[in-house]
């Protein structure tokens, strides 16, 4: 038999959504990409995750920031360790891999009969 979750009083910052990255200023452009990529995969995946499925995205999108940091440096002319790039790409892809790499459809309207009972009702 499954716990409840815990109030939202009990919860961290995080695990209510408050926080992205725990000590992090939200507002810094790797904050704001991370967020960009997970919201963009979460979407992508239908959006009602699970808890496992949510913590694969966060390390994906870890992954998914740095591989893009690596490629301003390489860009810019920085010294760039392409098997070092290989290897995270490499544990990027298997993760999005696990995470589905498929976009699913989210049910958004309702069967034929619950749409017309609510249109007569509303």
């Amino acid at each position: 038999m499954a716990k409840a979750p815990p109030p939202p009083e009990f919860r961290t910052r995080r695990g209510t959504g408050a926080v992205v990255l725990a000590g992090v200023d939200g507002r810094s452009m790797m904050a704001r990409r991370f967020r960009e990529i997970t919201t963009g995969i979460e979407t992508d995946l239908g959006g009602d995750l699970t808890e496992a499925q949510r913590q694969l995205l966060a390390r994906a999108a870890t992954l998914a920031c740095w591989c893009e940091e690596r490629e301003t440096e390489l860009a810019s002319g920085a010294d760039f360790d392409a098997a070092e790039y290989a290897t995270i790409s490499n544990a990027l892809r298997r993760l999005l891999a696990d995470l589905g790499l498929d976009r699913l459809a989210r049910d958004v309207t309702p069967d034929l009969q619950s749409y017309i009972n609510g249109r007569a009702n509303g």
